[in-house]
């Protein structure tokens, strides 16, 4: 009888995963001696990625397999041939979600396709997806398991159950990874004791997982008096070796704030000690709190664990209707002291209290700077978001850290989030179109200081908006002096409550409509940054609408028009 191999209890699969692993491994172990190996194996590793992430671990699967015997293909779902996928023999998803539980936009005609009755049938297909996500949203990983059921729909087999992930993924992918490699050729496979590929490397410089402690050169508030806050953060990053491009993203991993901190340890029914983080270490239970567990975010997953040590009949209700609503409409405002507070629950110690916690996870802001106009520093433009809600004052975890909580001293851990989806034409003779309200500013003063610095001939034309023009035109007098020099040739401002009728920046493009089709017949590049579930969806329609209008269009040439935009890079978006 072969014995299966036990796989960790916080191996990130469900305890169904963990069964069928180790028995699937004890099997492979108790084999005889492999036959030589035949053919390579065609493998097909189709990723849909928004920042980088799901693209990043794909290269870095075909990597992987290239090393064994495998015949790797990668592929972007944005450019992959459709017609190929009723012949693909193994087939590796990994994708993103993001938005309203939407795909990515490299996947979003192939997400459109494939649930439409024109996708073929697949039962000559084997597939596994690995699906990245964030259980903060309430429609966790949906893209991900809208293409697995689609998968199994079409006939397709699916050889290893698809794996969600919650934010951090380099276990979960390595596991994922060597899973699936074990089922495609378990000849070939090497599955190490601790679930990481045995050819892993270990990382060189800051990264995530090693942030350089960036001091802060400058801090301060560029709107005026009334107004909401936006701090604009210059870092240092001298003497890190950290380098970026316009376009990329900086990982900020922030602290929780102490006086929250305090309250929740004050009201646990244990006294407080040491407590093990993510990393194995252990530390005092208020620096756990402080620096390594989430206390800003609660969900359906920390409130289930929550249940099961809480004698809230309430809390039982709401986790027995399961209803997606309910969820919602509690978790929307609250914090992990409400639960502390309204709904108490007996643990044991501290240990018992972190296990049903999420770990604090740094906070992505897209960089507001240029390094060849500022070398060995980068640039942050961050919205500090205050709220009142259930008789607390609230705020972002990170932003708040970085707008009330800096001291002299500080010196927050940074990364930088290469972002390969979002850059500058590689042609500096390109136009190039912006729409960046609020602080969606941000990637485009970047972009304008490296076309400036770079000597970039192509025109520049930016659309920004924010509620008034007095208090709230951020980074007004650079934007102003950019204009002067002909580094920006065009600037349309949509102050949204400076008059009765509310402007907004897709109310300028309809207005601008025909000078903006005439930009992209020139073969502009059309950018939008800021926020994805309102004003990035306007912003699409407005851009529709014009191809109508402007290029006599009808609504499928129209949509076809800016999809071939997308495929060509030439619409590209960094929307949260």
């Amino acid at each position: 009888m072969v014995s299966p191999i036990s796989i960790p209890d916080n191996a990130p699969f469900t305890p169904e995963q963990r069964q069928w692993l180790g028995e699937f491994i004890g099997k492979l172990l108790a084999r005889p001696a492999a036959e030589p190996a035949g053919p390579p194996l065609p493998v097909t590793v189709l990723f849909g990625s928004q920042t980088g992430t799901a693209e990043g671990l794909a290269k870095k699967l075909v990597k992987t397999l290239k090393k064994g015997n495998f015949e790797p293909n990668l592929q972007d779902m944005s450019t992959y041939d459709r017609e190929r996928l009723a012949k693909e023999k193994n087939l590796l998803i990994i994708t993103s979600t993001y938005g309203d539980g939407e795909p990515p936009d490299s996947a979003l005609e192939f997400h459109t396709w494939l649930m439409s009755d024109a996708a073929p049938t697949l039962a000559e297909v084997n597939f596994s997806i690995l699906s990245l996500g964030d259980s903060s949203y309430p429609d966790f990983c949906q893209c991900g398991i809208e293409f697995d059921n689609r998968l199994a729909e079409l006939g397709a087999n699916r050889i290893y159950p698809r794996v969600d992930v919650d934010v951090d993924v380099d276990v979960p992918y390595a596991e994922w990874s060597q899973a699936v490699i074990a089922v495609l050729a378990p000849a070939a496979s090497v599955v190490a004791a601790n679930g990481a590929p045995a050819d892993e490397i270990e990382e060189v410089g800051f990264s995530k997982k090693r942030p350089f402690p960036s001091a802060v050169l400058a801090n301060y508030n560029l709107n005026g008096p009334g107004s909401k806050q936006t701090n604009h953060i210059v870092l240092s990053l001298e003497s890190s070796g950290i380098s970026y491009e316009v376009g990329d993203a900086l990982g900020v991993f922030p602290e929780n704030p102490a006086c929250v901190v305090d309250e929740i340890i004050a009201a646990l029914p244990f006294k407080a000690g040491d407590v093990p983080t993510s990393t194995g270490e252990e530390v005092p239970l208020r620096e756990a709190l402080l620096r390594h567990y989430d206390i800003g975010n609660i969900n359906k997953t920390v409130i289930t664990k929550w249940q099961k040590r809480s004698g809230s009949p309430f809390l039982r209700s709401l986790v027995e209707a399961d209803d997606k609503q309910a969820w919602e409409d509690f978790c929307w405002g609250r914090d992990l002291i409400d639960l502390v507070l309204d709904h108490p629950a007996d643990f044991t110690d501290g240990e018992d209290f972190v296990s049903v916690l999420k770990k604090l996870q740094p906070r992505l802001y897209s960089i507001a700077s240029s390094p060849a106009a500022h070398p060995g520093e980068v640039h942050l433009c961050v919205g500090i978001v205050r709220y009142d809600s259930h008789g607390r004052k609230r705020g972002g975890i990170c932003s708040t850290y970085l707008g009330d909580r800096l001291t002299g001293d500080s010196k927050p851990g940074v990364f930088v989030h290469h972002n390969n989806a979002f850059r500058l034409p590689a042609d500096g003779g390109v136009p190039v179109i912006m729409v960046g309200p609020g602080t969606g500013i941000a990637p485009f003063r970047a972009f304008l200081e490296e076309r400036k610095a770079t000597g970039a001939k192509g025109k520049n034309w930016l659309f920004f908006g924010n509620p008034h023009e007095a208090t709230d035109f951020l980074y007004g007098t650079e934007l102003e002096a950019f204009r002067k020099e002909g580094v920006l040739n065009r600037m349309d401002l949509a102050w949204s409550r400076d008059q009765k009728q509310k402007i907004y920046v897709q109310d300028l493009m309809l207005k601008e409509g025909a000078a903006m089709w005439e930009w992209l017949q020139d073969g502009a590049a059309f950018y939008v940054c800021g926020d994805a579930s309102r004003m990035a969806k306007d912003v699409d329609a407005a851009l529709h609408t014009i191809a109508r209008e402007h290029g006599k269009l009808s609504a499928e040439e129209a949509a076809a028009y800016i999809a071939q935009l997308k495929r060509d890079k030439r619409y590209l978006r960094d929307v949260y």
